[in-house]
């Protein structure tokens, strides 16, 4: 519970100093990088660092002693202050709201951090974010806001190229757009629903992923909840990687496929997945399956690693079944073009047979899209629930998802695609060595956006999460049940916005907290070792020397 958020404050400076605050100036070409996957070597296996067992055996611990203290404060809280437990008990004949042991985990444990959560923010989530100061008289107390916002350097933000920004060519021609449509297009709209401006855009996405055709509709999420009900049927197996998203999973068990789930990026386990369920064919009739669709996502958002795309099209082949790729993460995020994960590998865009997308991360903008061969787009725009009964995308929002892939191609503002999609492959590398080298266990593939640091202890999660913000850094701190319980985590989001001075600014205080609250755990195995073979503790100033070289090394030490 909160009180009412107030009104944003104004912000009085100028607007060259604004666009530094949203978006960073280059300050060398030595600072960019192009990423791609080396054509024909082999996706290498990822090294998973693991700490010593005593941290694990401390996580559990701590955990224990976060349960055992909180089932004594309720069974004392229910017989001392049974007004803070009426949700929990019968009154005037009803059944409680909730079971006590099902409401637990938020009450005890989540609710102490809760200040780590969904902190509210205004204003363009560029270079820089700024969030709203709240406080709170006890731990389970609605918030206060004061008012006043903290101005934070932003590494919690999708906003990959940076194109959220408040000013700038996407903006212009925003703007114009809202003058000749409106923000709604309906006086614009045809009888469909669409304007020309939302086939313009359509034909725009599919020409930039190398597809015949696209549909776009306005939510991301929804783009995948309702997908599979239109493709799929009972008769269908779906095949699903373990950590793929939740809008995949919802939108499978809406479409009543048979699923089977394989072990995240195994290619063996799903071969063998394949094998069996080919042999056996569907439930009790084992006739064969009308269609087996392969669901996997690019770039994975909580583990930060990609899909092994060229041995995914090779099964497809191998065993006549159908691949959907869920770019949302990937697209404009990976690839010397910024078209994704096939850009990424050099796969071309004809082995896959769905590629879907978000327009909320890379691009600025909001929404989905599905990109297909022109007979499925077809029959989507008959039968796909997001396209019939969902709102169309509003004109300013097509008008800055047209711009920006364009401004990628190179068509609008020639030369700043490139630089932008430069920045984030270097940015993405040299965060992610520079934490290696300092001791941290990170998770994920060296071209990825998204840095998971692994923190293991509870604990951990408010100390890093709150000295950070005291240090004006804003990063999203990841737990049980979005991880596993022994892998907390932060998740560092990089964006072209930020200059590689902020990154140096970022690796000095994150070798201040792992010192403080000992969360240098590498081994050293997965890299960044300063002597092979001994586990890295490299000094800030080291690392800074000699990160820029190593960073734009193929394959990061």
């Amino acid at each position: 519970m909160s009180k009412l958020i107030p009104n944003a404050p104004h912000d009085t400076r100028s607007h060259e100093v604004l666009a530094e605050l949203e978006y960073g100036k280059l300050t060398s070409n030595d600072y960019l990088y192009v990423s791609k996957h080396p054509v024909g070597e082999a996706l290498p296996e990822p090294i998973d660092d693991e700490p010593q067992y005593i941290i694990y055996i401390a996580t559990y611990v701590n955990y224990l002693i976060l349960i055992i203290i909180g089932h004594i404060r309720d069974a004392f809280g229910k017989i001392f202050k049974p007004q803070d437990y009426k949700d929990l008990v019968e009154e005037n004949g009803y059944a409680p709201w909730y079971d006590g042991f099902e409401n637990f985990y938020v009450r005890r444990l989540k609710l102490r951090i809760d200040d780590c959560f969904a902190r509210p923010i205004h204003g363009a989530p560029g270079r820089y974010i700024k969030c709203f100061d709240r406080v709170r008289a006890d731990k389970n107390g609605e918030y206060t806001y004061t008012g006043t916002s903290t101005e934070c350097l932003n590494l919690s933000s999708y906003n990959y190229l940076g194109f959220a920004q408040s000013q700038g060519v996407c903006t212009d021609y925003a703007l114009n757009t809202t003058d000749a449509y409106g923000t709604s297009g309906c006086s614009a709209r045809s009888i469909t629903g669409s304007t020309d401006l939302h086939r313009q855009c359509e034909e725009v996405i599919a020409g930039f992923v190398g597809k015949e055709a696209s549909i776009i509709v306005s939510q991301g999420y929804g783009t995948n909840a309702n997908l599979f009900a239109s493709l799929v049927d009972s008769k269908c197996l779906v095949i699903s990687d373990e950590l793929n998203h939740a809008s995949i999973r919802f939108g499978v068990r809406m479409s009543g496929a048979v699923v089977k789930v394989f072990k995240h990026n195994d290619m063996d386990a799903l071969e063998r997945l394949l094998k069996q369920q080919i042999s056996q064919g569907q439930p009790k009739s084992h006739r064969p399956w009308k269609k087996i669709i392969i669901a996997v996502e690019g770039l994975y958002s909580m583990e930060g690693n990609m899909c092994n795309l060229p041995k995914l099209v090779e099964l497809k082949y191998k065993y006549k079944c159908y691949l959907f790729v869920d770019e949302a993460h990937s697209i404009g995020a990976l690839g010397p073009s910024g078209r994704g994960i096939c850009d990424y590998f050099s796969v071309p865009p004809s082995d896959i047979d769905l590629l879907m997308g978000t327009l909320t991360k890379s691009f600025g903008a909001t929404g989905g899209y599905i990109a297909a061969d022109k007979q499925i787009i077809d029959k989507l725009r008959l039968n796909y629930l997001s396209n019939s009964y969902s709102e169309s995308v509003p004109p300013p929002v097509l008008a800055q998802i047209i711009s920006s892939l364009r401004v990628i191609e190179g068509s609008l503002n020639p030369g700043e695609g490139q630089e932008r999609l430069q920045r984030i492959a270097f940015n993405s590398r040299y965060l992610r060595l520079g934490l290696k080298k300092l001791g941290f266990i990170v998770y994920g593939a060296d071209d990825s956006p998204v840095i998971p640091l692994l923190l293991f202890l509870p604990a951990k999660m408010p100390v890093v999460s709150r000295i950070l913000y005291d240090m004006k850094i804003a990063v999203v701190i990841v737990g049980y049940p979005a991880t596993p319980l022994t892998s907390s985590r932060v998740r560092l989001c990089v964006s072209s916005a930020l200059t590689k001075e902020d990154l140096d600014y970022v690796l000095e205080k994150f070798s201040y907290i792992g010192d403080l609250a000992f969360l240098k755990y590498s081994s050293g195995i997965a890299g960044g070792c300063k002597v092979p073979g001994e586990a890295p503790r490299w000094a800030i100033e080291d690392v800074i020397a000699t990160n820029v070289e190593d960073s734009k090394k193929p394959k990061l030490p």
